[in-house]
């Protein structure tokens, strides 16, 4: 995208959340990379890593690039008073920006977080698979064991991103070996998931960016590629996307189960935002599996919600820019990269990383706008 023009109305800032780990070389150079070009989008200027030492700024004149979803007193010192302020979210409580807000607990009395909304998980309960969330040794296994009678459960653990840390268990006593493994403060602290274990299951992303006054949501599919250690990893995703709110995606010709990811997605949003005040975002990202259970009974259901920069990142702001370009596009099919192994990004892609990472070897991070994308 060409260097803006015109008066300079702020700065973006990417920023590294307290606690939260600075990421490996090409993470970062990714995150400095979309937001430069969120910056271009909104005419503003790209100011690097934020230093908290900074002086106040005027209202507006400040954009947030965060690592992570930001609690509201977080985002408020920082001036932070809605979506037109960041990239990513703001939660009200930390459990929040967690998968374990994604289903109820397993009985009335069961041990919570100060600010749990008892009643979300009958909210969404169309929408997401059959589970619990827990905080204690004692109701995980009440729930596990209550799951188990329908076939294999999977256990996650709250902050287990990407699959990591997961297991699927298949009768109580692996159950109780596996909640056993779990580090007692952490699962007071951040809980963990007890869910129906899918049989091969299709993931669906489901999501919306705004910035700028451009809103635009899509749907969208991850690839898996190989690692330079050859393991099979997250290898890009692609995605299409309408100008307009979820309700515009909806008008689009869905296929039955995109368009049921679509509605599933849409529910659970509306329902964070009606059952926890103070929750805003402008990147929404719904990851919702489809497939059949131990009984093979076809399920579909959010798994969990990412209010941050993330893997699809890229791709979204390739078509935001797409979209700001031409005022009458309605459409965009764009694609994120990650290859492995020293692959030369395309011609006319736009790159957030080609080289050697130090932690992980050589890489090559890019998006692009698919050929196809304009339907004129």
């Amino acid at each position: 995208m060409a260097d803006h023009a015109g008066a300079v109305r702020g700065r973006v800032f990417s920023w590294t959340v307290e606690g939260h780990h600075f990421g490996t070389e090409h993470e970062r150079a990714t995150r400095n990379e979309v937001s430069r070009r969120l910056a271009a989008l909104k005419h503003f200027d790209f100011a690097g890593e934020f230093d908290p030492d900074l002086r106040p700024a005027p209202e507006g004149s400040r954009y947030f690039v965060p690592s992570d979803t930001l609690h509201v007193d977080t985002a408020a010192a920082l001036g932070i008073r809605g979506p037109d302020d960041l990239f990513g979210g703001v939660v009200p409580h930390p459990f929040v920006a967690s998968k374990v807000i994604t289903h109820s607990l397993v009985h009335p009395d069961a041990v919570r977080p100060e600010g749990w909304v008892a009643h979300f998980g009958d909210a969404v309960a169309d929408a997401t698979l059959k589970g619990f969330s827990a905080f204690t040794r004692a109701d995980a296994l009440q729930a596990g064991r209550q799951l188990l009678s329908d076939g294999e459960v999977r256990v996650k653990p709250a902050r287990a991103a990407g699959g990591k840390d997961q297991s699927v268990v298949t009768d109580a006593t692996e159950l109780a070996r596996r909640l056993d493994a779990l580090d007692p403060e952490e699962l007071r602290t951040f809980g963990v998931v007890l869910e129906e274990n899918l049989s091969d299951p299709i993931v669906h992303s489901v999501g919306q960016v705004r910035v700028d006054g451009i809103v635009a949501s899509y749907h969208g599919v991850q690839r898996e590629t190989r690692s330079n250690r050859n393991h099979v990893i997250y290898g890009g995703t692609d995605l299409h996307m309408v100008r307009g709110d979820f309700d515009a995606l909806l008008r689009q010709p869905l296929a039955p189960g995109v368009r049921r990811a679509v509605e599933q997605a849409a529910l659970y949003h509306a329902a964070v935002v009606d059952c926890y005040p103070g929750f805003f975002a402008s990147r929404i990202n719904y990851d919702v599996a489809q497939g059949p259970n131990q009984r093979g009974e076809p399920r579909s259901g959010v798994l969990e919600q990412s209010w941050r920069i993330g893997g699809a990142t890229g791709a979204e702001v390739a078509a935001l820019e797409a979209f700001r370009l031409r005022e009458d596009r309605g459409v965009v099919r764009a694609s994120c990269v990650e290859a492995y192994g020293g692959t030369a990004p395309p011609p006319r892609a736009t790159v957030y990383f080609h080289g050697h990472d130090p932690e992980i070897g050589p890489i090559a991070k890019y998006a692009f706008i698919q050929p196809d994308a304009d339907p004129d």
